[in-house]
């Protein structure tokens, strides 16, 4: 994620996104930077109007639910039991461990006192 803030910070200096660039911005954040992923999103950038694509973004409505909007009556009837039959296979597959929802509420309970 910190290369993609890294592009954001130079697009917003309006400096050019390339691979000096974007490892120097980088390196001054103290991240060790591998040339492979630098290489990546500079060319993953190349035709992109960052500036245009952040407004789209910001533009964008976000669900009140935070989710996808329900399926119509019949939809959710039909996939009703395809539903029921996923969970069980997960629920077997993980064997009904409870520990890995406590893992992953542990590990966010950081992000708000970084981004409070």
């Amino acid at each position: 994620m910190e290369y993609v803030y890294a592009a954001l910070i130079l697009n917003e200096s309006g400096e050019e996104i390339n691979e000096d660039n974007l490892t120097d911005v980088l390196e001054a954040a103290g991240v060790d930077v591998e040339e492979s992923r630098v290489k990546a999103l500079v060319a993953a950038l190349e035709d992109v109007d960052i500036s245009e694509a952040v407004e789209e973004a910001a533009a964008a409505p976000v669900p009140a639910s935070g989710g996808a909007a329900a399926p119509a009556e019949d939809e959710a009837d039909a996939d009703e039991g395809d539903d029921e039959e996923a969970e069980e296979e997960e629920a077997a597959d993980e064997g009904g461990d409870d520990d890995d929802d406590e893992d992953d509420e542990a590990s966010g309970e950081g992000l708000g006192e970084l981004f409070g």
